[in-house]
């Protein structure tokens, strides 16, 4: 670490217009070759990304109007990169203003050194364990840019990003030097991915030592994480909002769709179009087929057992609703206690209060410290012999807490109870297992995972589910109807009565394919550093109290703004075309908790970038000002 001080001393001694100009041309990255690219269909439910299939991040050079320092407008919107093969030609950056051309250098609190020398470092021949070529310092200074972004090496070892952050943060000139340790991960990964610099554009690449024979191919067999060519595949990225480009930040209430996603839909429509199941015609076996291979395609993505313990919903609202108002019927008497956590989301203690009304239940609540993190101990202490069910969210909507879902399952298990878990703002943000994760039910809307609105999943052991008795009666889930009885199927038509939203299942199948397609590694690795970039930049912002602040969070970040209501800060983000959630967010117990009535609820995805963040707290200070 006394090295990498030292050499984070000497990039912070450098100011705008100095080292940018000794940077050495950097070679261009061995291309794999096409036996080791992964080979993806061309059915538009394949999910390629970035329009290309099997695409590898490339180095792009400047619009041609982009000059010396300047920036077209054009290209602050698509987020083209810098040429580093000559870093001298200019460079685009989605940034918070306007083009601007300054014809001297600009102080800006950091002081010249006009002898540093780049280069030397990039010939010692180590720091650390990791080769000094990893050693990316990322932007050329210009006028218009809001801060520098350094690629450190990274270490094999867990408390380095903590290391980095403490060592950088107090190095403090007005907010222009940021630092970003890109390669970290807090995953169990072989090997660190590598992918373009949030929001600006520059390829990191992994230096050619530790390059495997499938150059260009992470280790989980993926195309390498390029947030530009992602932005691509969004259309409504490109909207326009009070004459601002649209910065969609709202991602826990919905996000938005890939142009496969929509796409595929409007194939179904146009070539597909039938009901399923129950016709020998052509169009229903296409449909059929469309719609079954969905379920197939959530049944990998969750690791199911079986394709029959997925079945096709409107959302996890539903789903909860179905759960309570069938096996909860059915099963739970006068007495029994349910237990939920105090992170819940209204779907998911609404209906638990109404089984409750009807069977003279009882409802615990799991509480929270006041970082919004569940405590263990207290759990431990609510559950006993009339302990039933345990129905808690695995991420939380409102303070994006990430509860210890495996373990609050595993406790219930040895208390005889069952367990759902809401995954409505997981599935997004992280792989899921629910073989691993070993609960009874787990439930996740389709919209927010890139898909329709309209359609979720509601997964339960395949046995549960045929105990239970269906909670729709109908056609489509019966073997057999007289007058006197009726026999059902087994699941998942047991508990699809009538006809389902077949081209929503088809879009979620296509969603399910574009984030597999980017890998859920590569999305949970790149939001925690967009989520560890935008929490200390908020902090930054004079009168301003997050809220929820847990050691292992997804990408929510809500906050109150001293002498500011919560829908006076959501019009001034609206007016700069940023869109957040400001209200209760559906949460009311957890944010009464913390003595407030509502959040301003920036979300993250992995298409938002560092220039959206910095937009966004920028207009915070603006708005303090």
């Amino acid at each position: 670490m006394e090295e990498l001080e030292q050499l984070a001393n000497q990039f912070f001694k450098s100011g705008p217009g100095t080292f940018a100009n000794q940077l050495p041309a950097k070679p261009a990255p061995t291309a794999p070759s096409a036996a080791n690219l992964p080979q993806f269909s061309s059915v538009p439910d394949a999910g390629t990304v970035g329009g290309v299939a099997g695409h590898v991040p490339q180095q792009l050079s400047p619009p041609a109007s982009a000059s010396g320092g300047g920036v077209s407008p054009s290209a602050i919107n698509q987020g083209n990169a810098v040429n580093l093969q000559n870093p001298q030609t200019g460079f685009a950056h989605p940034g918070l203003s306007g083009p601007e051309q300054p014809t001297a250098p600009i102080e800006r609190g950091l002081p010249f050194a006009p002898d540093f020398n780049y280069t030397s470092y990039l010939q010692k021949p180590d720091l650390g364990s990791v080769a000094t070529s990893n050693l990316d310092l990322g932007l050329k200074p210009s006028y218009n840019l809001p801060q520098h972004l350094i690629q450190l090496p990274y270490q094999q070892d867990q408390s380095f990003d903590v290391e980095l952050r403490e060592l950088l943060g107090g190095i403090k000139s007005s907010g222009v030097s940021r630092a970003l340790p890109i390669d970290k991960t807090p995953l169990a990964i072989e090997n660190p991915f590598y992918f373009l610099s949030p929001g600006y554009g520059l390829p990191q690449f992994k230096p050619q030592q530790q390059q495997s024979p499938n150059v260009g191919v992470s280790s989980f067999g993926n195309p390498p994480f390029d947030v530009n060519l992602v932005r691509n595949d969004f259309p409504i990225l490109q909207e326009r909002v009070n004459g601002k480009q649209l910065v969609w930040l709202d991602n826990a209430a919905t996000t938005q769709k890939p142009r496969q996603v929509i796409d595929r839909i409007s194939y179904f429509y146009e070539h597909e179009n039938s009901n399923i199941h129950r016709a020998a015609h052509e169009l229903a076996a296409r449909a059929t087929d469309a719609y079954e291979g969905a379920r197939k395609k959530v049944q990998t993505f969750l690791n199911a057992a079986s394709v029959n313990e997925i079945i096709f919903v409107r959302g996890a609202t539903e789903a909860i609703n179905l759960v309570a108002k069938s096996w909860g019927e059915q099963n739970l008497v006068a007495g029994d206690e349910i237990i939920v956590s105090h992170l819940e989301h209204h779907a998911n203690i609404v209906p638990w209060q109404q089984l409750a009304g009807k069977r003279g239940l009882k409802i615990k609540v799991i509480p929270v410290d006041d970082d919004g993190q569940v405590l263990i101990d207290e759990y431990l202490k609510l559950l006993g012999p009339r302990t039933k069910l345990v129905s808690f969210t695995q991420v939380s909507n409102a303070l994006g807490t990430v509860t210890p879902a495996a373990q609050i399952v595993q406790l219930a298990h040895l208390a005889g109870a069952k367990v759902l878990v809401d995954g409505a703002q997981s599935v997004s943000h992280m792989p899921v297992d629910v073989q691993a994760l070993n609960a009874d039910w787990f439930v996740f809307s389709g919209h927010k995972v890139f898909g329709p609105t309209g359609i979720g999943v509601l997964y339960g052991k395949e046995e549960l589910l045929n105990q239970t008795q269906p909670w729709q009666g109908g056609g489509n889930m019966i073997k057999d109807v007289t007058f006197e009885h009726t026999q059902y199927h087994d699941a998942p038509s047991r508990f699809e009565a009538g006809t389902g939203n077949i081209a929503d299942a088809v879009g979620l199948g296509a969603a399910i394919d574009y984030v597999t397609r980017l890998g859920m590694p590569a999305i949970a690795q790149y939001e925690h550093y967009l989520l560890v970039y935008a929490t200390s930049l908020l902090k930054e912002v004079k009168g301003i109290r997050l809220i929820g602040t847990a050691h292992d969070k997804a990408s929510v970040l809500s906050f109150v703004l001293e002498g500011f209501k919560t829908e006076e800060v959501g019009a001034a983000l609206n007016k700069e075309g940023i869109a957040v959630r400001s209200g209760h967010h559906c949460a009311q117990p957890i944010l009464r908790r913390f003595g407030i009535e509502a959040t301003v609820r920036p979300s993250l995805a992995f298409y938002n970038t560092c220039a959206e963040i910095d937009l966004l707290v920028a207009t915070l200070h603006k708005l303090k000002r």
